[in-house]
């Protein structure tokens, strides 16, 4: 693939991924949520779907919801994003959840891939934080 096409089906994504996002705004304003809490789901999910998501090929959403998830989380975050911590692989892992909840409830992906998702998150989530832990501090 060659870049332009590349970085025009990136923009195609970014687009619905942006459609997504305000989706999930509206959800989490409706459940009254803080302002500061929600912009943390944002930026979290935000960056999972436009940034992650779309490095290497440009996947769309339902995707990030299967095995993706373990590797975002269990190697790309804890080793490319400087802010990686244990507890910050839990918040983002929770603002994921909350995401593809909301997807699931609107239809965009199905029941089972968000408790498929939940069960990678859930059986890997100590694993996660203790390389987290280990990379980190050696």
């Amino acid at each position: 693939m060659f870049y332009e096409e590349y970085h025009k089906l990136c923009k195609i994504q970014q687009e619905k991924n942006n459609e997504y996002l305000e989706i999930f705004e509206k959800d989490l304003i409706q459940v009254g949520l803080a302002n500061k809490t929600i912009r943390t789901h944002l930026t979290n999910v935000d960056f999972y779907l436009n940034t992650y998501l779309l490095r290497e090929e440009p996947l769309e959403m339902k995707e990030g919801c299967g095995y993706e998830i373990d590797d975002f989380l269990g190697y790309f975050f804890i080793r490319k994003c400087m802010w990686s911590t244990p507890g910050t692989i839990k918040t983002t892992a929770s603002s994921i959840k909350k995401f593809y909840k909301s997807m699931s409830e609107h239809g965009y992906i199905s029941k089972d891939d968000y408790k498929d998702l939940c069960d990678i998150i859930k059986e890997n989530m100590v694993i996660w934080q203790d390389e987290c832990d280990e990379y980190n501090n050696g």
